[in-house]
């Protein structure tokens, strides 16, 4: 039995990316889902992944099925959507996540009209969606880049990003670099995310940096905690999805999703702070 849990990534090369890729996805991406969730911005990183696939879309149409190309157009969509959102909220009042929910399905209807207009064949499940299995090792490398260059940028800004996150009128009045730390931490959720769906999906990374953090905050009050339980879930995550879509022949994103999702279910309902099963049958005080 226990040989079953490792036997896949000790046979098969392939296997061995998929892990070693996603468990660095999980790390690069829980601090950012934890802020997300403390800045009240959880939808913001679904509207970001739709808002990518323009930019997937031009790269495909004028390089073909090129990588790079398509990581590039990804990105530079993926910030332009961020950038513009979060200048229509400080220049109008328009709360951000008003402002991504108009933008990403002009994105999402843009990007699927490109692909038409090139009459070429891109598979959009497998851009949305991922491949896990599919990760080779040009992937890797760019999930490994980019897992240590967001651990460095994060943790540069991570004290001026906290102030921001609970009291950004404060930090405007002590300091300039308010929305210089809201940006960078904007570019980080959109290099995961770019990064993220060349290995499991775009809407799928989005499942992998939200759920761990949401279900992290059962377990703890204190935030460097809460990164670090989250990333623990979501490594643990990755492992078992690739587990059951090796078993079960299921496809490697959804299923490492899926995990995530029973991870924070049993969170709430058994999670020490304010899990339902604690608070409705033991009646100890948080």
């Amino acid at each position: 039995m226990i040989d079953q849990l490792w036997q896949p990534f000790i046979e098969f090369t392939f296997m061995r990316r998929a892990l070693l890729g996603g468990l660095l996805l999980a790390v690069s991406a829980a601090p950012l889902g934890v802020f997300l969730m403390l800045r009240r911005m959880s939808l913001i990183g679904d509207a970001i992944a739709h808002g990518i696939l323009p930019g997937a879309a031009l790269g495909f149409w004028l390089a073909g099925l090129s990588l790079v190309a398509m990581s590039l157009g990804g990105l530079l969509a993926g910030l332009a959507v961020a950038g513009f959102s979060a200048l229509v909220s400080r220049r109008t009042g328009l709360r951000e996540d008003a402002s991504l929910a108009a933008i990403y399905p002009i994105s999402l209807a843009s990007g699927v009209l490109l692909l038409g207009l090139a009459g070429k064949r891109l598979d959009l499940l497998g851009l949305l969606f991922g491949s896990a299995l599919a990760v080779d090792a040009e992937t890797l490398r760019a999930i490994l880049w980019v897992t240590l260059g967001s651990l460095a940028v994060f943790a540069a800004i991570y004290r001026a990003l906290l102030l921001d996150s609970l009291d950004p009128l404060f930090l405007r009045r002590v300091s300039r670099y308010g929305p210089i730390t809201h940006g960078l931490f904007l570019g980080l959720v959109v290099l995961n995310l770019v990064v993220g769906f060349q290995a499991i999906g775009a809407l799928m990374m989005v499942g992998l940096m939200m759920l761990p953090a949401a279900a992290a905050r059962f377990w703890s009050r204190r935030l460097l905690n809460l990164i670090a339980i989250a990333a623990l879930i979501g490594m643990a995550s990755v492992w078992a999805g690739l587990l059951l879509s090796y078993y079960a022949s299921l496809s490697s994103g959804p299923s490492i999703v899926v995990m995530a999702g029973g991870a924070y279910l049993f969170s709430v309902m058994c999670g020490p702070v304010h899990g339902l099963f604690r608070r409705r049958y033991l009646s100890i005080p948080q």
